[in-house]
């Protein structure tokens, strides 16, 4: 469940896939933390503002309200050749690459870096990978070791020990594989199997037939071929390559389910024996995989879509040996390619930058190489810029942030007409017991194991992923460690975790652009990070938290009628959003999206109910000519001022569960009557929507 940030070109060889993660990006201007409660006051001192410079006011506020509070800003500042989207976002996140450049650079510099310190590792592996002399020399040299193993794989035994390899250091064939909470049992880690193994970001890809999917069909065909060719294949044999690979991934999607079906937890539940799995799959001997990956005495496994597994246990047999070889070294490559080579990078960019996501040009290197080791050594990087860049008295004031939300959401629930008494004692207790946690970890992770230097960025990359992995598979028979996050400080973004009733929200020590030197009123940081803690709260109610007790265990805590009640409202956000149409002829799916958006919705009513108790809201302050609701709605949209390319927006649609930035803003904000009022917005407007079909929940 993210919140959608800025997609990188490198998702599909991250091997960090927590399964509910959730978010409402964190947009908070830390020096304002300690004035907010005078900024009402300070109003004067403000000689422009940053809300009011964005509205194009050629645009009504009925017919785009994005557009209108954004225009301006976006008709200024065209999208980069070497970025899929610009805008506030994109702005914050050049911010923390400078900081974390600077982390980079000066560690890099240090000839007396102890051996395994974090200044040691953030060093080397940044230097490594700024060393382009060495990695063009290099190619994909570094991975002829693991390629030569894959050709002389004489059976299926191969193809799994070698799936498994690869799985530790580059990605994810032939399915997805994870050590993580029972959504049954929260207190323990389990084991879990679900569909993956593909290239191109969901089944659908395979088999749409509009011009844009199609078209990325056959990019992706001649990306193929040429990373055979990258590989050492003749045109004859790459072409071959390429075309079984192809039938090979489309018989594995078609098998997968929709993404809308992954969507149900107890549905995508299916726990068995290790026996049962064994006989589910009886070409797919476990006992390799499990030994390749250090996982020993497992009991019982949970299988996500087991008809996935029934189908690739045939396919395993169905395909030749020469098909399974192809597509691992495929797997393998295309997972490492952005830490090789110009020329190998380029025609990875070329397909999942450009063709995927209309981006251009890449980002220079010190970009990449910047977002890399961060993407790498999080850990290592946050403890540095915990002392160097957050300011003491973060965690605390998130904290009285987020304890005004989660009073005005339990005076929600409180009041709903539609919920009974039963129902709403054990939400009530929920919201209760729910964990905030911001800022940054009280404990970090040991990294001390995680071996980097300034030899290879492929090996240091490899040896960072496997550290990852063995990390996660190391949990497999131990308690639940509850206390342990799953973004950094430095990470723009923040999640909830239903297996743990938690929201965590990291500390960026960032600020919102055009507030540098000004006081953020009170309509701008409840709008933002007041909205970012209603959106993870809403999260542990929506369709698939709702099915969450508040020990983090799937359980069915509703009464039947309540029940019923819910989902015949979400259904009028399904519908509301499936209007929705972002690119070219494609619709939001409101299925997949129901959950953020339910968050989305959630998130602003209660953010909305905060602000009106504030000084700014009762006194009825006018800054630069707005009211508090305008300002307030207007902060909103500026929180999601985001603009992006039509390429990039058709994948979004297509293959996430958030709706593009755009919908973000007009689908909840036309829900809300104040909203209407505050903007003079009337029938006939394009986003009216009449009382009846606006949604009501919270």
């Amino acid at each position: 469940m993210p919140i959608l940030l800025p997609l990188k070109y490198n998702e599909p060889i991250k091997l960090k896939m927590k399964k509910h993660l959730s978010s409402l990006a964190l947009l908070v201007l830390i020096a304002a933390f300690t004035s907010c409660n005078t900024a009402s006051k300070k109003t004067e001192g403000i000689v422009s503002d940053e809300l009011a410079s964005h509205i194009d006011s050629t645009v009504k506020p009925g017919n785009d309200f994005f557009l209108y509070a954004n225009g301006k800003w976006f008709k200024n500042n065209p999208i980069p050749n070497s970025e899929q989207q610009n805008g506030l976002w994109q702005l914050i996140q050049d911010t923390i690459n400078a900081q974390i450049l600077n982390l980079c650079k000066t560690s890099a510099a240090l000839t007396n870096a102890a051996p395994g310190s974090n200044k040691q590792k953030i060093g080397d592996f940044y230097y490594s990978g700024m060393d382009s002399v060495t990695l063009n020399k290099n190619g994909i040299s570094g991975l002829n070791d693991a390629l030569s193993k894959i050709d002389n794989i004489k059976d299926l035994k191969g193809v799994i020990q070698t799936a498994a390899y690869i799985h530790t250091v580059a990605g994810a064939p032939l399915f997805h594989f994870s050590v993580r909470q029972d959504d049954k049992l929260s207190s323990k880690n389990m084991i879990a199997i679900e569909q993956g193994g593909l290239s191109l970001p969901n089944r659908d890809y395979y088999f749409d037939a509009d011009q844009r999917a199609v078209s990325v069909r056959e990019k992706f065909l001649v990306h193929l071929t040429n990373m055979f060719t990258i590989m050492g294949y003749d045109e004859k044999k790459a072409k071959a390559a390429t075309d079984n690979v192809m039938k090979l991934e489309t018989a594995m999607a078609k098998t997968s389910r929709k993404k809308e079906d992954t969507r149900d937890p107890l549905k995508n539940y299916n726990k068995i024996t290790y026996k049962q799995l064994q006989a589910l799959t009886p070409n797919l001997d476990w006992s390799i995989f499990m030994d390749e990956v250090n996982l020993h005495n497992v009991d019982t496994v949970m299988v996500g879509q087991p008809e996935f597994l029934t189908a690739l246990n045939g396919e395993l047999k169905s395909f030749s040996l020469d098909d399974w070889k192809n597509y691992l070294k495929f797997h393998l490559v295309n997972g490492l390619a952005p830490y090789t080579d110009d020329k190998t990078y380029m025609e990875y960019f070329s397909f999942y930058g450009t063709a995927l996501r209309g981006i251009k040009e890449p980002k220079p290197r010190w970009k990449r190489v910047v977002e890399s080791t961060d993407e790498a050594l999080g850990e290592l990087i946050g403890q540095v810029y915990v002392t160097d860049y957050l300011p003491k008295g973060t965690k605390e004031k998130l904290l009285e942030i987020g304890k005004a939300i989660k009073d005005v959401y339990a005076s929600r629930i409180k009041n709903l007409d539609w919920m009974s008494p039963a129902t709403k004692e054990k939400a009530l207790n929920k919201l209760n017991v729910m964990v905030v946690k911001v800022g940054y970890p009280d404990k970090w992770k040991d990294l001390s194991a995680l071996k980097i230097d300034r030899t290879s960025y492929l090996q240091n990359e490899m040896n960072a992923n496997k550290w990852e992995f063995n990390y996660m598979t190391a949990k497999y028979g131990k308690p639940v460690d509850r206390t342990e996050w799953e973004m950094e400080p430095q990470t723009y973004n923040a999640y909830y975790e239903p297996t743990n009733n938690e929201i965590v929200v990291p500390g960026c020590n960032i600020i919102i652009p055009g507030y540098e030197h000004k006081f953020a009123d009170d309509a701008l940081l409840y709008s933002i990070i007041g909205g970012t803690f209603g959106h993870e709260m809403t999260h542990g109610f929506d369709d698939q938290g709702s099915m969450y007790d508040e020990k983090g265990n799937i359980n069915n805590w509703w009464t039947a009628e309540d029940s019923i009640k819910f989902h015949a409202r979400t259904k009028k956000l399904i519908q509301q959003f499936n209007e929705y149409i972002p690119v070219d002829s494609l619709h939001i799916n409101g299925k997949v999206t129901l959950g953020e958006n339910l968050a989305d919705l959630g998130g602003i009513m209660f953010a909305y109910e905060a602000f009106k108790k504030t000084k700014q809201y009762q006194d009825n302050q006018i800054i630069a000519g707005l009211t508090p609701d305008q300002r307030f709605f207007l902060g909103y949209a500026y929180g999601w001022m985001i603009d992006t390319r039509p390429e990039a927006l058709a994948d979004q649609v297509k293959s996430n569960e958030h709706s593009p930035a755009k919908f973000r803003v007009i689908g909840p904000l036309t829900d809300m009557p104040e909203f209407y009022k505050a903007f003079d917005i009337k029938p006939g407007d394009k986003y009216w929507r009449a009382d009846s079909l606006r949604v009501h929940i919270w």
